[in-house]
């Protein structure tokens, strides 16, 4: 009689196992240092310690990180060449009740880096998100700056191809307030060149570099004073301050200055008539098409 009772509790008690399915872990989206080691909050190394696994954009760097604290949680890659096999894996397992932590290279996860599909991916099947705030390179260099942040746009990196970032800035002249950006070592003497046809009197600073030990800010009062260049070594992020009001707005003293503005910024093709008409027109105040009465009228003298 007790046996046959205890067989019943059992087969009960496997029913109840069956009727409930694992509840789903959480995604912890943990800020990690972008430099200096040092930047990293006590939760967000409690939580790396205690996560079933890492997902990192590069397992590599991460481990650095993880040898700092003596934390020994295993680590995946999650990286834009493997997002479409790995996102289903790290699904799976947060739906079978394990937590994950996504970290980037350095920095804020979802900045030019693919951890947001799987922060989408987990709003889309109801999966916790659990985000351990920290360290930011945008967010660092825009306080840095000293310029208003009221309000602020961040973006990733520029373009590579020259005409996508000819299109790319002219839409950034669009942007009121004060905005961010990264940048390349290999290229960022090159969009340097450009900031001074498309910003005119914006104030810049070039960030490089951040937190390590050989940081280095250079602040501009206006994008067309840039003299010092950056090292071509490092990561940069680059902060463009507000857009000068009407009334503050350099007036062009005349023709002979907006045909020379142009001059510069097609000079050695560093930018393309059409976009170099553009530029010229909104940091002067002018219709393109008197820029290019201008220029017609002025490069035959």
């Amino acid at each position: 009689m007790a046996g046959a009772l205890y067989l019943r509790n059992v087969s009960a008690h496997l029913r109840m196992v069956q009727y409930f399915p694992p509840m789903p872990g959480t995604l912890f989206v943990v800020a990690t240092p972008i430099g200096n080691l040092e930047d990293i909050t006590l939760r967000a190394l409690r939580v790396l310690r205690e996560a079933s696994v890492i997902a990192a954009e590069d397992t590599r760097r991460t481990a650095k990180l993880l040898a700092h604290y003596a934390i020994s949680t295993p680590s995946v890659s999650f990286h834009e060449h493997n997002t479409r096999s790995r996102l289903p894996q790290l699904l799976a397992r947060l739906q079978q009740g394990e937590t994950v932590a996504l970290v980037s290279d350095a920095g804020t996860p979802g900045i030019s880096d693919p951890g947001l599909d799987l922060i989408q991916a987990c709003w889309d099947h109801g999966v916790s998100i659990d985000p351990v705030p920290g360290p930011s390179a945008p967010i660092a260099a825009a306080a840095a700056s000293g310029f208003p942040l009221e309000p602020l746009t961040i973006y990733g990196f520029a373009p590579s191809r020259s005409k996508d970032r000819e299109k790319w800035l002219t839409h950034l002249q669009t942007v009121e307030g004060t905005f961010t950006f990264f940048e390349t070592p290999h290229r960022i003497e090159q969009t340097l060149a450009l900031i001074p046809m498309y910003f005119g009197d914006r104030p810049i600073m070039v960030a490089r570099e951040l937190t390590k030990r050989h940081q280095q800010l250079l602040r501009f009062d206006s994008a067309e004073d840039i003299g010092l260049k950056p090292e071509k070594r490092g990561e940069f992020t680059v902060v463009v301050g507000e857009r000068a009001t009407p009334r503050s707005r350099r007036v062009p003293a005349s023709e002979d200055e907006i045909y020379l503005a142009f001059c510069r910024m097609t000079a050695d093709e560093a930018c393309g008539r059409r976009a170099a008409v553009s530029a010229v027109a909104r940091n002067y105040g002018v219709s393109a098409k008197k820029v290019y009465s201008i220029v017609e009228r002025l490069k035959v003298k």
